[in-house]
């Protein structure tokens, strides 16, 4: 699933970055916490406020410089735990079929020793 942010802030970030964002209880974007680079950025102080903090990834970043006041749009896609285990088990499974193959086209372990021949003296 994703979601449209729009930041009063420049604040770009890459495509596929890791994202924790840090919201209002009106819905008001109040931080972005670049998780791969390590960089926040902050539009208010947010110390007296409650605040819903989750974690996405960045789809795409749209950064406009205005006479008024910088504008950041930021595409996201959830990142949860149950889904990226999900995938990371799905390419897990993929790479040990793709090696069983592999290693039964190369001939692997399960091929029968040949016979040793009987030896005339």
């Amino acid at each position: 699933m994703q979601r449209t942010l729009v930041i009063a802030a420049s604040a770009p970030v890459p495509r596929g970055n890791h994202v924790e964002i840090a919201q209002a209880a009106d819905g008001t974007v109040i931080a972005v916490r670049d998780l791969d680079r390590g960089i926040q950025y902050e539009v208010r102080d947010t110390t007296r406020e409650q605040l819903d903090i989750w974690r996405a990834v960045v789809r795409d970043c749209r950064v406009t410089e205005t006479a008024r006041e910088p504008r950041t749009v930021l595409v996201v896609g959830f990142s949860d735990a149950a889904s990226a285990a999900e995938e990371a088990l799905s390419e897990a499974d993929a790479a040990a079929a793709a090696a069983k193959a592999e290693s039964d086209r190369w001939g692997g372990a399960d091929r029968q020793p040949a016979e040793a021949p009987e030896r005339f003296w």
